[in-house]
């Protein structure tokens, strides 16, 4: 185990390096003064030139998102496969858009880099590369965003938040799930103190992927089945915290102080690889691994007194959840495996809950929530963050999630490793912003200062046809 280890840690490394090889167009020099990055406005961008690099999984689904929205050009597309990219750009001129410039090849990403004049690189690619891509990409004089996690080592999220400080140029992590529909609503309700004081809340992501895991034309080169092999702990604990994290006030009024984590043996995956590799001499590779625990529970307390608990298990056959639950001093709200909210001992009923909704839906998803939904990604979710980015970048306002959050809760992954290795030592966690959360105020959810980003047509024949934005 330790082995895989110290080959993961020198494979970070050598791709952290990669970042910082490439030719710097802005001073980007990290050991600059520290700039607090929580709440900062850059200039406003009338027409956001944006790159995606990665076109597996995801890419191809944030092409298609970013092409309905006005004010959002897609001026390149890159990925190590040129017939990805290929596909990718079909996306683009079928809505009558101009085809983006093309990249493709390990390298093509650095290239894109040099060559382009950009405004936003949106990063889909295997975790390995997303912090070295995006200290490039802010060192390259643009915005980052990024899928999640941000980092996979406590050194890199540091280098990241220097990077993002030093150049001011914002670092988002794509937490979609900071934008579902339920999380929104709850968000608004904490702030409207219908939960009290928060005392507890609980996130995971508890989702079946055994056997896409070890698909052999699902993730490429398995590189999602190998993260499963390297670290013992959370590996994907974003899509959890992210949305308590925001309900919390997290870096903005109280931060994560100490974590303690505890995962269970691996009752599944050594045991595929054997089945599979029976068959087929493709896995014998992955036969013999020490994986992943099936499940892995961490428990974080927050410098307030606050505690949160996150699970993640991708490999157990059982429903899936993110569990979003919070617990007040008044109230208490619990996304899986229904949506229920309580003020007392039972929950409210049906017609309770969609007048909460009417009342409390935050003015974000009231504008922009139905026609999210027509364009699609999770049920509206991911549109509803693309949209909300770009509208921000527009009108030069604050992002929802900042560089702070994506190192925060990215950090998570390491810190969880750490603890389960060290038989489930307390670990401190960093705090990123420095102090700043003291100060900090939290996330804006209203359209305050924008809301102006209208959305093209579903048909490219009707190009000036809005959905109703």
């Amino acid at each position: 185990m330790m082995d895989s280890r110290r080959d993961f840690l020198k494979k970070a490394g050598i791709l952290s390096s990669l970042a910082v090889s490439l030719p710097t167009l802005v001073n980007a020099n990290t050991a600059a003064e520290s700039f607090n990055m929580c709440g900062y406005a850059a200039p406003k961008i009338d027409k956001v030139r944006v790159a995606v690099i990665g076109l597996g999984m995801r890419g191809p689904g944030a092409v298609e998102r970013l092409s309905f929205i006005e004010g959002c050009e897609i001026v390149a597309l890159c990925d190590k496969h040129p017939d990805r990219v290929e596909r990718a750009t079909k996306i683009v001129t079928s809505k009558g858009l101009t085809a983006p410039k093309a990249y493709s090849g390990e390298d093509g990403w650095k290239s894109l880099l040099k060559e382009e004049k950009l405004d936003l690189v949106y990063i889909c690619t295997p975790w390995d590369y997303h912090t070295p891509m995006s200290i490039a990409a802010m060192k390259a004089g643009n915005h980052v965003a990024c899928e999640v996690p941000i980092a996979l080592t406590i050194k890199d999220c540091w280098e990241v938040v220097k990077t993002s400080e030093a150049t001011k140029k914002h670092c988002m992590m794509l937490e979609n799930c900071c934008y579902d529909f339920f999380e929104m609503l709850t968000l608004n309700m904490v702030r409207q103190g219908l939960f009290g004081e928060l005392v507890h809340a609980e996130g995971a992501y508890i989702h079946d992927l055994l056997d896409l895991n070890f698909a052999k034309n699902g993730y490429d080169n398995m590189w999602r089945l190998r993260e499963n092999i390297k670290l013992n702990g959370n590996l994907y604990p974003t899509h959890g915290l992210g949305p308590v994290a925001q309900c919390l006030n997290i870096n903005r009024g109280d931060k994560m102080d100490h974590l303690v984590a505890m995962s269970s043996n691996d009752f599944m995956m050594g045991e595929k690889a054997k089945v599979l590799a029976a068959k087929d001499s493709f896995f014998q590779e992955f036969v013999g691994k020490k994986y992943r625990g099936n499940m892995n529970t961490t428990l974080i307390r927050t410098a307030k007194g606050k505690t949160i608990m996150l699970q993640h298990d991708v490999t157990s056959p059982r429903p899936y959840s993110r569990l979003h639950t919070l617990s007040g001093t008044k109230g208490f709200a619990q996304k899986y495996p229904t949506e229920n909210i309580a003020f007392g001992h039972e929950f409210i009923t049906e017609q309770k809950l969609k007048e909460l909704y009417d009342k409390y839906t935050p003015e974000l998803v009231k504008y922009i929530g139905e026609q999210a939904k027509q364009v699609g990604g999770h049920g509206g979710m991911d549109f509803m963050m693309d949209w909300r980015l770009i509208d921000c970048l527009r009108n030069g306002l604050p992002l929802d999630q900042d560089v702070y959050d994506a190192a925060s809760w990215s950090c998570i992954v390491p810190l969880s490793f750490e603890s389960v290795e060290k038989n489930c030592k307390t670990v401190d966690v960093p705090d990123f912003t420095k102090g700043a959360w003291k100060n900090n105020t939290p996330v804006e959810i209203t359209l305050k200062g924008g809301g102006n980003t209208p959305i093209r047509s579903r048909s490219a024949k009707k190009e000036n046809i809005q959905l109703g934005v």
